[in-house]
């Protein structure tokens, strides 16, 4: 209000005759008014701006519509008995010329027709001494302003009338920044923000696919704010631009043409966002045309093309295609009667409406033709009337300006019947054109909530805005047809609704085309960005890895791998030996028979238990090899079986325990073969500890070093299964046993194996009637050479599972093959094919023990025995360390068998 005070002393020079719009090529109409009890103001963009004067010669079609749709909205109220009876409406209409400039300073008139009413101009005196005084035009106070229709118009006079708190409610304007109450405290429009409009762009974007496109906006208000919330909400919803580009006020062809050269550069930004004003867009269309671009740009427009189809008419081919939302209106077709019934002689209310006529149909008509001239002019017919079939179309605000004139007079209803009834006589009351605007804005405007002329709810939010409802238009080729016409494929209420089958971007097109800096990645790739979040280039994550999101390639992890489409992981399948694998299959074969030939020698030694031979043989040590041999052959299994704990811990105790069995037992035999000749070449005294019993403790003592020992080994390293992983893509299930800790468990075995060598080695002379160490020797030799050629393969198969299980099991059966094979075949030979030499004698004669006894020595193992039964019956050494030693022939000496140890390893039959 300050500065309404302030504004209020210059009103004397603001009431002046002195005209202070742009001066103008001619002599022009400024406005015109029509009379009535109550004034509403209008402000209309009947002529389009001009390049060099405030306003230009053509006439704005839109503009005439509009302004007669006031009109007609003025008639049906006057009309109307239950609004404001027995007052009329009149109006005060203004031409803006498409210019806010111009527009603020015709609006004066709207300031001055108020204060006059309201201040005592008696205070003020001109420079002759006079009153200051209207000019001749003054319709008297104006209640409040329709208009206008281009929110820069909006904006200018928004300011100004606030000021005087004069209501204003415009059916066009859209910009965002007239919401702002803080700025705008009287405004209202019946139409909806920018805010939900470029929602409904950015909508259309996506749903088509587009993540890169250019934009193209007016300088001024609505294109500025229009564009600035399209470009905030784009990015939100990753749609990047590519260029922006403004279109001044004031620009020219070679302006359209470089902005069209700067979107052609954008290769990939084929789609285009305007957010203009109608002849902008329409430049821009020629522009697009005069540097060949026809086919280049697909549009997305604003309501400010909307579906005009002057903005486009020779411009079909570049229009094509283009996708244009328009606010959803309805025809209103009382006011397409009324519009047919207008001629310019009729309507002479509208100074402008002769022009608009000569414009429309492209004549001259009659009063207007010059007296005198040699040009021929083309005269209108008398006939011809404002209808479809001459290219008459109503205008898309038309019901939003028949809505703002009906909101103003239904709130001066209200007002009348609050304020008025009181008094007898009718017409307007001093109580209501002394009523405070804005109060009148804030009681009664915002208050309003109607059906207007087609049904369509009108209402104001606390902002002053209308409901926002879009239709979203296609600009289409007709079918069968060289013409072209918008088609409705869509809406907007808050949320996208497009059927985008009925969507054509191009007659020759059948897809819709493509605008991205860079195409999407094919499956199992990743965006890797470059410059611009919508331009980047397409990385292919590694074959173990998924696209954790569209920049980020992460690791399935150990054991997983990801789908085909590289979407996520799946668990892969565990390995770990099969029975029906070739690799099962061959040592499984050999550990059987391996099986059966070791129950075959383990029966027939049971059979021929009390023979000599199996006596000779050592029974309790060869019961103990065979069972260590048949438990080296059952750890084939183990090895094969799938792993678990329990399978871990039988593998573990089988491969030592086995081992351990045969070795020990077989050092146990070589030492004590050892010990006998050894001890019978110094003295005549029986070694110890050669009994059976002692031997079968000895070997069981070997066997329970192995057995602590992996006790051991199992509390440092306990038993259970591990995961393998030798590729990203192979999970083998093992035990859990490292290479090297098998290795280590081994090492006691492999000393009982050397120790054993060595004894085999040294009792390698012995007489072979005598022992069997040359076959322990060929036992421990093969198995040396067995053991050395294991433990390098063994090692260097670890990363195939297979190879090197199935060489554990080979290595372990052909251990225990060669011990039962080169010690029990022998004794298997004479049982099963000379059960004649399976008698019990002493071979005293053989060169090996003539050899051997050639040797000076009172040992027992030199003397000459006989014994007192059948020739060649063997005497158990134990009998004869007790013997007398004699250099002379042998003599018999008889003994009772059943009084003899059992007979020793160092007799043999062989």
């Amino acid at each position: 209000m300050l500065f309404g005070f302030l504004v209020i002393p210059l009103l004397p020079f603001l009431f002046a005759e002195k005209d202070i719009s742009p001066p103008l090529a001619e002599p022009w109409i400024a406005s015109t008014t029509v009379p009535g009890d109550i004034i509403i103001g209008g402000l209309f963009p009947v002529h389009e701006k001009g390049e060099k004067t405030a306003c230009g010669h053509k006439i704005y079609h839109r503009g005439i519509q509009r302004m007669e749709a006031m009109m007609f909205a003025i008639d049906r109220i006057n009309a109307d008995s239950s609004i404001l009876p027995n007052i009329t409406i009149g109006a005060h209409i203004i031409d803006t010329c498409s210019r806010d400039t111009y527009a603020l300073n015709q609006s004066l008139q709207f300031v001055r027709a108020s204060a006059l009413n309201n201040i005592d101009t008696s205070s003020f005196e001109c420079q002759d001494h006079s009153i200051p005084r209207p000019r001749n035009n003054y319709s008297g106070p104006v209640f409040g302003v329709v208009g206008g229709s281009y929110s820069s118009v909006s904006l200018q006079v928004a300011n100004l009338l606030g000021l005087f708190r004069i209501p204003q409610i415009s059916p066009a304007s859209t910009a965002k920044a007239l919401s702002d109450k803080s700025r705008f405290k009287y405004f209202a429009r019946t139409v909806p923000p920018d805010t939900f409009q470029s929602s409904a762009l950015v909508d259309i974007v996506k749903s088509v696919n587009w993540s890169y496109v250019s934009t193209v906006y007016s300088e001024g208000s609505y294109g500025e704010y229009g564009i600035e919330v399209f470009h905030r909400e784009a990015q939100e919803r990753n749609v990047c631009i590519a260029t922006a580009e403004k279109v001044p006020s004031t620009a020219d062809e070679r302006e359209f043409d470089n902005i069209i050269n700067k979107l052609k550069k954008k290769v990939n930004a084929r789609g285009v966002v305007l957010f203009t004003r109608a002849e902008d867009a329409r430049r821009l269309l020629m522009a697009a045309k005069r540097g060949n671009a026809s086919s280049h740009f697909y549009w997305v427009a604003s309501d400010g093309w909307g579906k005009q189809q002057k903005l486009v008419e020779s411009l079909e081919e570049v229009a094509e295609g283009a996708i244009t939302v328009e606010l959803q209106s309805t025809n209103i077709p009382e006011f397409d009667a009324y519009m047919t019934s207008l001629t310019p002689e009729e309507n002479k209310r509208n100074p402008w409406f002769e022009q608009y006529w000569e414009d429309f149909f492209q004549c001259t008509l009659q009063n207007n033709l010059p007296l005198e001239t040699n040009v021929t002019f083309n005269v209108c017919n008398e006939d011809l009337r404002l209808r479809p079939e001459y290219g008459y179309e109503q205008e898309s605000k038309v019901q939003f300006v028949v809505d703002a004139v009906y909101a103003f007079a239904l709130a001066l209803d209200r007002l009348y019947k609050d304020k008025c009834y009181e008094f007898d006589q009718p017409g307007v009351c001093p109580a209501m054109t002394q009523y405070d605007g804005g109060d009148f804005y804030q009681t009664y405007i915002l208050n309003l909530n109607f059906t207007d002329l087609v049904g369509s709810p009108v209402k104001f939010d606390k902002s002053g805005d209308g409901l926002a409802r879009y239709d979203i238009l296609n600009y289409q080729r007709l079918p069968n047809s060289s013409g072209y016409h918008y088609k409705v494929v869509g809406k907007w209420f808050n949320f996208l609704e497009l059927n985008q089958e009925f969507l054509i971007f191009d007659h020759n097109l059948t897809t819709t085309p493509v605008s991205a800096c860079s195409l999407p990645c094919e499956v199992g790739m990743i965006k890797k960005q470059q410059g611009d979040t919508c331009c980047w280039i397409c990385d292919k994550c590694e074959e173990y890895e998924y696209v954790f999101d569209e920049f980020t390639c992460s690791d399935c992890g150990p054991g997983y791998w990801p789908y085909p489409d590289k979407t996520s992981c799946y668990q892969l399948e565990l390995q770990y030996m099969r029975w029906d694998s070739v690799y099962a299959i061959v040592p499984t074969a050999f550990s059987c028979l391996g099986i059966v030939g070791t129950f075959a020698v383990i029966g027939l030694f049971i059979k021929h238990n009390d023979t000599p031979l199996v006596r000779a043989s050592g029974r309790e040590l060869s019961y103990m090899l065979l069972f260590g041999i048949l438990l080296c052959y059952l750890n084939t299994f183990a090895l094969l079986a799938k792993p678990s704990t329990v399978v871990c811990i039988t593998q573990r105790f089988g491969v030592g325990v086995g081992f351990s069995i045969i070795y020990g037992a077989l050092l146990t035999k070589t030492n004590r073969i050892s010990r006998i000749f050894d001890s019978a070449s110094k003295s005549a005294k029986r070694p110890s500890y050669i009994s059976p019993k002692s031997q079968v403790c000895i070997t069981c003592s070997l066997i329970a070093v192995q057995v602590i020992l992996t006790l051991v080994w199992m509390i440092i390293e306990p038993p259970g299964t591990r995961y393998y992983y030798p590729t990203r893509r192979t999970v083998i299930l093992k035990c859990k046993i490292q290479d090297m800790s098998f290795l280590f468990s081994q090492l006691y075995n492999m000393l009982l194996i050397t120790i054993c060598t060595v004894y085999a080695v040294k009792t390698r002379k012995i007489p072979e009637n005598f022992n069997e160490s040359k076959f322990i020797g060929f036992t421990m030799y093969t198995t040396c050479v067995i053991w050395l050629a294991f433990i390098p393969i063994y090692f260097g198969t670890g990363n195939a599972y297979q190879t090197q299980i199935t060489t554990l099991c080979v290595a372990t059966s052909m251990n225990a093959t060669v011990a039962l094979v080169c010690l029990y075949s022998p004794k298997v030979y004479i049982i099963v094919f000379h059960p004649d030499k399976n008698v019990r004698k002493l071979t005293m004669n053989s060169a090996a023990y003539k050899k051997y006894n050639a040797q000076p020595s009172t040992s027992y193992a030199t003397s000459s025995i006989s014994t007192r039964g059948t020739p060649g019956e063997n005497i158990p050494m134990e009998r004869v360390g007790a013997a007398t030693p004699s250099r002379s022939s042998c003599a018999g000496v008889q003994t009772d068998p059943q009084e003899s140890a059992e007979p020793s390893d160092a007799i043999s039959l062989l």
